[in-house]
């Protein structure tokens, strides 16, 4: 098969990773890729939002399967786009991608299906949104209701802080917030494949939204991750899939818009049970680089059993090591990170055993050189008997990686090391 995958960062980096292991893809394809993604598959620059051109280029190369990476397309309705060209996509359609383009339409559907999550407010003027704040006092969250790239949350512990982020994110003609009730515990990713009817769930994996060691500054797009997460127990991954997500699905098909694609579940652990965070509709990042590390199956067949509507019957394998996922990123992030900066030793990094270099915001400069081009520039895994051992593969790694301008948080996986004692 002829398969092509849209996107440019580290989750797309690990899917072609994963990708081009498989026997059934003859040609891998990616747009517009990067550099690292450039040594497993044929780039296109193609920008993945224009529709007609991704279509063209579906036509030129004979794709036969499409996989969409990341958010921002789907939102703007490319899988709908491609399929009433009859090419088949894996991804949620523009309707079914709204679980994650608005959270106010997620929240509605929780409040009107009964879904565990946080109780809410949502707003589109900023002096009714301010109002309700201070009624409900800190600690709050303030969110944006469209895509944000990871940045659109504020966890405010303060009144003022609270009442200073809904305010910037009025100053956008046409802005919606939704004000969501602090809940206190513990975070956790939750993946299931969907096929309009039946879930799937997979390998568990927990990430790093903060910027900072022990778990301080902004919230980022996630500094790191790691895969299994020990604090979803059995028993909670059985609650989570039927309270939260076959209810979402049975939800969304009967709303009219069935969700085909992967359901990224954000989860707190609160003291009365998981409760509902967010849905992403497409594989989490760096989290995906940790799931593709641990899966054995091809995944190609996954994914076309989630988009053709036959997951009842299938089953994934999944290996017993644990993987950790170290970001690098550019200074300056998650602000505006410094670009063009030089980096080496990546094949120094990539050589180690059981270690794999994603690239997420990396371009090619001249004389072979690679260069920073984003914020979360790399995303470098470790494979291990236990978390720890995985850890300590993965910052060796780093410790490879000769990049002055690039930062990285050193305490990625302490959860799950502490747990493992």
């Amino acid at each position: 098969m002829n398969v092509l995958v849209i996107g440019s960062g580290g989750r797309e980096h690990a899917l072609c990773w994963s990708l081009a292991a498989s026997p059934l893809v003859n040609k891998l394809v990616c747009a517009p890729g990067n550099p690292g993604i450039g040594q497993v598959a044929k780039l296109a620059a193609v920008d993945p939002l224009d529709r007609d051109a991704v279509l063209q280029l579906c036509r030129d190369e004979h794709i036969d399967f499409v996989v969409v990476g990341p958010e921002a397309p789907l939102v703007a309705g490319l899988v709908d786009h491609l399929e009433a060209a009859g090419f088949a996509c894996f991804g949620p359609t523009k309707a079914a991608a709204r679980l994650e383009g608005s959270k106010g339409f997620m929240k509605d559907l929780c409040a009107k299906y009964g879904i565990p999550t946080a109780a809410y407010g949502r707003f589109s003027d900023a002096a009714e949104a301010a109002a309700f704040i201070r009624k409900q006092g800190a600690p709050i969250v303030v969110k944006a209701d469209g895509l944000a790239a990871g940045k659109g949350v504020t966890v405010a512990m303060t009144l003022d802080e609270a009442l200073a982020a809904n305010a910037a994110l009025f100053t956008v003609p046409g802005a919606e917030v939704v004000i969501e009730e602090f809940l206190d515990g513990e975070e956790v990713s939750f993946f299931a494949l969907v096929d309009g009817e039946t879930a799937l769930p997979l390998a568990s994996a927990q990430d790093h939204k903060r910027v900072g060691d022990g778990d301080t500054g902004p919230n980022t797009g996630g500094m790191g991750a790691y895969s299994p997460a020990p604090v979803l127990t059995p028993e909670l991954e059985r609650f989570v899939m039927e309270r939260i997500v076959q209810p979402t699905v049975a939800a969304m098909k009967a709303e009219g818009c069935p969700f085909r694609g992967v359901l990224f579940a954000g989860l707190m652990l609160t003291a009365t049970g998981p409760k509902l965070l967010e849905y992403n509709t497409r594989f989490g990042d760096p989290e995906c680089q940790t799931l593709m590390l641990r899966l054995k199956s091809d995944l190609l067949p996954a994914l076309m059993a989630s988009r053709d509507g036959v997951l009842k019957d299938f089953d994934l394998r999944w290996r017993d090591e644990h993987a950790v996922c170290i970001v690098m990123a550019g200074e300056g992030y998650p602000g505006e990170p410094r670009k063009g900066t030089v980096i080496k030793g990546l094949d120094a990094a990539a050589s180690l055993p059981d270690v794999v270099v994603f690239h997420a915001g990396t371009r090619a400069g001249p004389d072979d050189t690679i260069l920073a081009n984003g914020g979360r520039v790399l995303g470098i895994c470790g494979l291990g008997a236990t978390t720890r051992e995985a850890q300590a593969r993965a910052y060796a790694a780093v410790d490879k990686i000769d990049w002055p301008e690039g930062f990285c948080r050193r305490d990625i996986a302490w959860r799950a090391i502490a747990r493992e004692g």
